[in-house]
């Protein structure tokens, strides 16, 4: 039997809340083929065609729109450069004319390199990757459309325009992205999603799609794993007609002990022609793309999953961004130690540093710096707050309205300043830029094998904890985020989390 949103239901659902199931039927219907009888659903209109959502249409025109004005903007960018001044010609032929002739080749470049799939908009670098492959491409083309035919076009204009159209381009589509971002979070410009599995394995998706809105996956109804009937029957030909009673354009597919490759296989056959995406969630969780493999054996596609990477020269990269970005912020934010300090010594009696042990690397200790943001006496106060613990029992103690914290600390908490002197600590090589928050003694010992892998590398100046909530999160959540880091580090994740890092210090969001 299935379970299923009703339309009322699917109409009411909070788009960023959680997951409720109706348990309202729907109308009992197989796919049971006979004996030698094609297993797909018959290509009757039966409303179930999908397409693309009238949303996904405008936003690739947009994208289009401004992928073409990137390149144009570039060229004038490149004239400049190159010859200080505009209008520009090359046998007659205006600069401004051949850089409109090359829009649509550029263009062209960028939708053979699929940056217009929706699985690529919306969220993850993956959409910048295949920008920065389409003007690889493009620059190939260029350069042999230019031998081909013998063109003279000046070097110092091509060298121009194409690092300022890649750089365009991805500002373009990052502002587009940030807009539709907006759009998610209000419910509007997502995908409708019917989600199929056991009610546990549903829970968890709906939990982590509703702390992850920008994603703009919503869920509008739920069924229960399909499985074989007593009489040999595959439940599944009721999936196309709830896909359009209530008008999904995706179905994801969690994981369940109960669900049979076959009829997973005449669950995607059913959806042919019908414009709707299946996504498929395996029951190995948090593991990101890059350590993910397609190894395909006797037709059996088999995920190979390759070890987190704690040593090589990846590492030494890692090292030496470290030094480099911590001694440039040294120096640039060399004046506003200077203010901090001033403000926290005139604020009242103690130290203008905090000194802590914390946990590093392998569970070596070490001290940690910070600008001091509580009264003197606050270690001695910690155990009359400890019922007032934001996070119950938990490992982490934080308080919203911690009275330990001095007006000048609150400032220098929200904005994270306190933690400047930390970068000497990253510069010595007891911390990195990025990585899981430095941990207290006390909290190591009382951490359960799982989370003891957080000390396989480096505790972090910033983090995945630190631009999804700060201490809005819970215990359990700081720990899945930062095993997800430490399984699934890599350069490309430290620039993004650092870029992301100053926003959410902007914001002063979720800080205490």
């Amino acid at each position: 039997m299935a379970e299923a949103f009703s339309p009322r239901l699917a109409g009411e659902l909070d788009p960023v809340g959680d997951l409720t199931i109706s348990t309202a039927p729907p109308p009992r219907a197989h796919l049971a083929p006979a004996p030698g009888a094609d297993a797909r659903l018959p290509a009757a209109d039966d409303g179930a065609r999908v397409g693309l959502p009238s949303w996904q249409r405008r936003y690739v025109l947009a994208l289009l729109g401004l992928d073409a004005v990137a390149l144009l903007v570039a060229g004038l960018i490149g004239q400049f450069v190159r010859f200080e001044t505009l209008g520009g010609a090359y046998n007659g032929v205006a600069y401004d004319v051949i850089f409109l002739a090359a829009a649509p080749l550029w263009l062209l470049t960028l939708a053979t390199a699929r940056t217009y799939e929706s699985r690529y908009l919306g969220a993850g670098s993956e959409e910048f990757r295949r920008v920065g492959n389409a003007t690889a491409r493009f620059t190939a083309l260029v350069a042999i459309i230019v031998y081909l035919f013998k063109w003279d076009i000046a070097r110092g204009l091509v060298i121009g325009v194409l690092p300022s159209a890649v750089v365009l381009t991805i500002l373009f589509r990052y502002l587009a992205r940030r807009v539709l971002h907006r759009l998610r979070r209000t419910g509007r410009a997502v995908h409708r999603v019917l989600v199929v599995g056991d009610t546990a394995s549903r829970e968890i998706l709906g939990r982590r799609l509703a702390a992850a809105p920008h994603c703009g996956l919503q869920i509008v109804g739920a069924c229960r794993p399909l499985h074989a009937e007593p009489g040999g029957e595959l439940s599944v030909a009721h999936v196309r007609p709830m896909v359009a009673s209530l008008q999904a354009d995706t179905v994801a597919v969690t994981y369940s002990p109960h669900l049979a490759p076959e009829v997973l296989r005449q669950l995607a056959w059913s959806l042919e022609g019908t414009g709707v995406d299946l996504l498929v969630a395996p029951a190995l969780t948090d593991v990101a793309g890059p350590r993910v493999s397609i190894r395909p054996v006797s037709g059996l596609p088999l995920l190979q999953i390759a070890e987190p990477e704690f040593t090589g020269i990846r590492r030494i990269l890692k090292r030496g961004l470290d030094v480099s970005l911590s001694g440039l912020a040294v120096l640039v934010a060399s004046p506003v130690f200077l203010i901090v300090g001033l403000a926290v010594r005139l604020s009242g009696p103690g130290p203008v540093l905090f000194r802590q042990i914390r946990i590093g690397r392998h569970g070596q200790k070490f001290m940690i710096f910070k600008f001091r943001s509580m009264h003197v006496d606050a270690e001695r106060r910690l155990d009359s707050l400890r019922d007032h613990n934001d996070h119950g029992d938990g490992v982490l103690f934080k308080m919203r309205d911690d009275p330990r914290i001095t007006p000048i600390g609150r400032f220098l908490r929200r904005y994270s300043l306190d933690e400047l002197p930390q970068l000497f600590n990253v510069l010595v090589g007891q911390m990195s830029m990025v990585g899981p928050r430095p941990p207290l003694p006390e909290e190591v010992a009382r951490y359960n094998p799982d989370a003891h892998r957080r000390l396989l590398v480096r505790p972090g100046l910033t983090g995945l904890w630190q631009v999804s909530g700060r201490s809005d999160l819970s215990w359990e959540e700081t720990v899945r985020l930062d095993l997800y880091y430490v399984e699934n580090w890599s350069v490309a994740l430290d620039g993004e989390i650092i870029w992301k890092t100053a926003g959410a210090v902007l914001r002063g969001s979720g800080a205490r």
